[in-house]
């Protein structure tokens, strides 16, 4: 017998039997979604945090088992949006101000607990070899992007920002800190996942001879070709493919150490302005982190995720999903698949987008000087110079998608 049951949000522990059309109820600020600890009753959605598009999001308990329609987000029209970074984005100095806020400060100290050491001591005072790491980096940017809200929150009329996010997504381990954001689960499993997660990548990386290349200059399908041409030249074994759509003119390549080299021997024949070797454990978003993959598949059926309460765009294929089995699936496909972010960004602009904000490490951390920044931003394929400024990631590829797009940087 199909039973059907009414939730009043992502985190109500109540339920009711009563018409959808007659329901009126409110919900907790977005960020208790990774406060909370507690069980979701996921059987029916409502959803009001923007009440000119409320609706319901029905699920059908089968047994023992919820079958949750994948599509329930399928139609979502952005208007504010929460972008979180990945790796990259990390920097000597990060959490330094979250630590004025006590709700964003707790953070660290629950990371601590989890992780086995002292997260915060490693943000602030690094050393940089040891933050860059990618066991390191990678729960350090969840934690510091997840402070970094409450510190949004901590501002006046931050609340009122947080309640109006109605689609969030992530650069690769970004997708983590927006699912936590959405609730899909709570902090503390979230961490988790991310320590597991860098501890499993930096294994594979290890296990084989490969490294990430940024290719500037070229669309996406001469990147493509140069891959080709590069391939011809090398083994099985050291073949290389875009990894990483960034943004038009940005474009990581991963691979075996062979092949990465033969790209940045052609380069300059396919008309690249330049290749940037990238200062990563090795081929990420590739098969070569196959080896992460089970790992990744064993931790995540062992994790309670639920339905976000708000659409969270997968990497993947750029889409958002609502059923828990299926985010598990796509989380686990994550690390050996391409990043869709081109695809993600011009989705939402092209939906109306109208707001976003990027949260994660303060730009303090990252240094004004404007030396050490261009460093930082041909160093890394998180950061790029665009329209002579130096701006996080995620901000220079919204304004260079639409150059009248609203980002706003919250860091921490």
């Amino acid at each position: 017998m199909h039973s059907l049951r009414l939730a009043s949000s992502a985190h109500s522990q109540s339920l009711f039997t009563m018409s959808a059309a007659s329901a009126s109820l409110a919900l907790p600020s977005p960020l208790s979604s990774f406060r909370s600890n507690g069980p979701l009753p996921s059987r029916c959605f409502l959803r009001l945090n923007n009440p000119s598009r409320s609706r319901v999001f029905m699920s059908v308990s089968v047994g023992s088992q919820t079958v949750v329609d994948d599509a329930l987000f399928a139609d979502y029209k952005p208007t504010s949006a929460f972008l979180f970074p990945g790796q990259g984005a990390q920097a000597v100095g990060m959490g330094k101000e979250a630590q004025a806020v006590p709700a964003a400060a707790e953070l660290y100290k629950k990371a601590n607990n989890i992780l086995g050491f002292d997260l915060l001591d490693v943000c602030i005072n690094g050393p940089k070899e040891k933050l860059d790491s990618t066991v390191i980096s990678q729960p350090a940017i969840y934690v510091t992007s997840l402070a970094a809200v409450e510190l949004l929150r901590a501002r006046d009329g931050g609340p009122q920002i947080i309640d109006s996010v109605d689609v969030t997504c992530g650069l690769s381990l970004g997708e983590y800190t927006a699912l936590a954001f959405a609730g899909a689960f709570s902090f503390e499993d979230g961490l988790k996942l991310v320590k597991l997660r860098g501890e499993a990548m930096q294994e594979a990386a290890d296990a084989a001879k490969s490294a990430m290349v940024s290719i500037i200059g070229l669309d996406s399908e001469k990147v493509q070709q140069l891959c080709d041409a590069a391939n011809q030249e090398v083994d099985v074994a050291d073949k290389v493919q875009i990894a990483n759509y960034l943004c038009p003119g940005n474009y990581a390549v991963s691979g075996g150490l062979k092949g990465v080299e033969a790209v940045e021997a052609k380069a300059k024949s396919f008309k690249a302005r330049m290749t940037v070797r990238l200062a990563v454990a090795g081929a990420f978003h590739t098969s070569f982190m196959d080896p992460a993959v089970s790992r990744l598949e064993a931790a995540l059926a062992a994790t309670q995720i639920r339905t976000p309460r708000i659409p969270v765009i997968s990497n993947v294929d750029a889409q958002p999903h609502a059923d828990p089995e299926t985010i598990k699936k796509i989380l686990a496909r994550q690390v050996t698949s391409p990043v869709q972010w081109e695809t993600t960004v011009k989705t939402l602009l092209t939906k109306g987008l109208k707001k976003s904000y990027e949260l994660g490490p303060g730009k303090t951390a990252l240094g004004q000087d404007s030396s050490s920044s261009l460093s930082r931003g041909i160093h890394s394929h998180w950061f790029e110079f665009c329209f002579g400024v130096m701006y996080q990631v995620i901000a220079g590829i919204v304004k260079r998608m639409d150059k009248s797009a609203e980002i706003e940087n919250i860091g921490a």
